[in-house]
C-alpha cells in the first residue's frame, strides 16, 4: 500500500481497530485502494501505528468478514475484487459502509439525530 495513510486517534472514543477499519473500507470502496493492491501485513501496520498487532487484524477479520479484502498465505493481504454491478445490496457491505459513515460522524461530534438527518438529506 503505497497511497493514502492510516491514522488512528488515540483519544477518540472511536476504538482504534474501527477507525483502521473505517479508514481502509473507504479506501477500498471509493477505489482509492485498487483490486490486488497489497495492505502491510498485520505487524507492519501494528508498528507504523504504535499498536498491538491483535489490534490491526482484528480490523483485517473484519473487512475479509465484508469481502473487502483477501489473505493468501504467500501472497499476503490484498485488496479484492469488488463486483461490478452488484445485483442485490451485499447486506455486509452496506453494514460497513455505514459503520464508516457513523463513526467519521461521531469523529466530528455529530450525534444520532444529526447523522440520521444526514443520512436523509442525502436520500432525498
Amino acid at each position: 500500500m503505497t497511497g493514502p495513510a492510516i491514522r488512528v486517534d488515540t483519544t477518540s472514543p472511536v476504538p482504534p481497530y474501527e477507525q483502521i477499519r473505517a479508514q481502509l473500507a473507504a479506501l477500498i470502496v471509493t477505489g482509492r485502494l485498487t483490486e490486488g493492491e497489497r495492505l502491510p501485513t498485520v505487524r507492519q501496520l501494528a508498528a507504523d501505528l504504535g499498536l498491538a498487532p491483535g489490534t490491526v487484524a482484528r480490523a483485517y477479520r473484519e473487512l475479509e468478514a465484508a469481502e473487502l479484502i483477501r489473505t493468501r498465505r504467500g501472497a499476503g493481504t490484498r485488496v479484492a475484487e469488488l463486483p461490478s454491478e452488484p445485483k442485490h445490496p451485499n447486506p455486509d457491505q452496506l453494514a460497513t459502509l455505514a459503520r464508516n459513515f457513523t463513526s467519521a460522524a461521531r469523529g466530528l461530534g455529530a450525534d444520532t439525530q444529526a447523522i440520521l438527518a444526514a443520512v436523509r438529506k442525502a436520500l432525498d
